[in-house]
């Protein structure tokens, strides 16, 4: 009789990066119901009692740092102001690091994406001579474009290659922060310009007012910017374009299984590339957002990035790549950095907010992958319930017992 072999899947550069596939497939394992919610709970109970814990042992007060990280982010109007102003960047780069996932490709490099993002902005503001309305979008709409070409890049890097997107993108954020350096030393370029015999700092010169992104209200009353605006609108479109449009079925469905969806007529390279140019094009909005917005200076500099990028991914893991769940998980990442400035008046290191912050991404991540992981197990540990077909003396009553000896 002769061997029968089965054709391996295609795993050529037209397909997603295999890692986005597997990560996604552990970050979303499917599982659900009371058990997670229960870990849950306990984990994140544990997260809240080692960083009272951490915070106890570097000589602090976890009573007078939770209060005054209270005080800085919602205490009142002003600080919950704050908060909202680091709302906006975590929920756009959480929005597209939900769309790259969605499709297999694991994006990292949101960081750089962001701060690629804020140098076309800044070009297009300090480089345009438009009306302010138009200069404003202008600006969002370099940003975007921009900042979703260089993600675009890492895709065509995969596509022709073979490089993995997961190296390509954190290896590409390096470049973007030397370019960015580049490009604020360089007088012809982005640099400041001189006044007097005063020594020019590796910075741009500030935005325009009429480049800059308007806010709802008027100090010490809460504001609302509109940068805020833009970023829900975003995530509620995406979150229905992903789960009510023939586009996001197929996003989907292309990162769940590749060979069903190129099956299926999906141009499976094509619409991969687009959802990291999205991701892409988001974190560089994001960056417009830092740049355009009260949140920084409104120049253009090295550091100004914030690590927005890195905390945007934090609130899509946590979010579960759902856009419309990153809108509440942005609120605390923004309640945690806007609060975290006022750490230092009690004694804590600011840096123990992002000890915080990687605790209770651990705490909401790990029960449903630890769960899914034991479902996995358990059923792989029980009996088969199929009678073999080359037994024809094996009733289907004798299959049944069998199955539960």
């Amino acid at each position: 009789m002769a061997a029968t072999t089965v054709a391996a899947p295609p795993t050529g550069p037209s397909g997603p990066d295999a890692t986005g596939r597997r990560l996604l497939r552990r970050l979303n394992p499917g599982v659900g119901g009371w058990q997670v919610a229960a870990a849950t709970a306990a984990t994140v109970a544990v997260a809240l009692a080692l960083s009272a814990l951490l915070i106890s042992v570097t000589g602090g007060s976890p009573t007078a740092s939770a209060k005054a990280m209270y005080q800085g982010s919602m205490a009142s109007p002003a600080a919950w102001t704050t908060s909202l102003l680091y709302v906006a960047p975590l929920l756009l780069v959480a929005v597209g690091a939900c769309v790259s996932a969605r499709s297999g490709f694991f994006n990292i490099g949101q960081e750089g994406q962001v701060l690629i993002g804020a140098l076309f902005g800044a070009w297009a503001g300090l480089r345009l001579a438009l009306p302010g309305p138009l200069l404003v979008v202008s600006v969002l709409a370099a940003a975007a474009v921009g900042a979703g070409a260089w993600a675009g890049l890492s895709a065509l890097m995969y596509r022709f290659r073979g490089v993995n997107v997961v190296v390509s993108t954190m290896l590409m954020t390096f470049l973007a922060q030397q370019l960015v350096s580049f490009a604020v030393n360089t007088p012809w370029l982005l640099q400041e310009s001189r006044l007097g015999r005063g020594t020019l700092s590796p910075q741009s010169n500030p935005l325009p007012e009429s480049a800059r992104i308007s806010s709802l209200g008027e100090y010490p009353n809460l504001q609302i910017n509109g940068g805020l605006v833009l970023a829900i609108v975003v995530a509620v479109v995406f979150s229905l374009a992903l789960a009510r449009t023939r586009w996001g079925f197929r996003l989907t469905m292309t990162g769940l299984s590749p060979a069903a969806a190129r099956h299926a007529g999906v141009r499976v390279g094509a619409l991969g590339g687009m959802a990291l140019a999205i991701s892409g094009g988001l974190a560089g909005l994001a960056g417009a957002l830092l740049l355009a917005s009260p949140v920084g200076t409104n120049r253009l500099q090295p550091g100004m990035s914030l690590n927005i990028g890195w905390d945007g991914l934090l609130v899509a893991l946590v979010a579960r790549n759902n856009p419309l769940l990153a809108i509440p998980v942005a609120v605390l990442f923004g309640v945690l950095r806007a609060g975290g400035s006022f750490l230092a008046a009690t004694g804590v290191p600011p840096f123990l907010v992002d000890v915080v912050k990687a605790l209770l991404v651990l705490a909401f991540v790990a029960p449903p992958v630890v769960i899914g992981m034991l479902r996995k197990r358990r059923r792989a540990g029980e009996p088969a319930t199929t009678t073999p077909a080359t037994d024809p003396a094996v009733s289907k009553q004798d299959a049944m017992e069998g199955s539960l000896a």
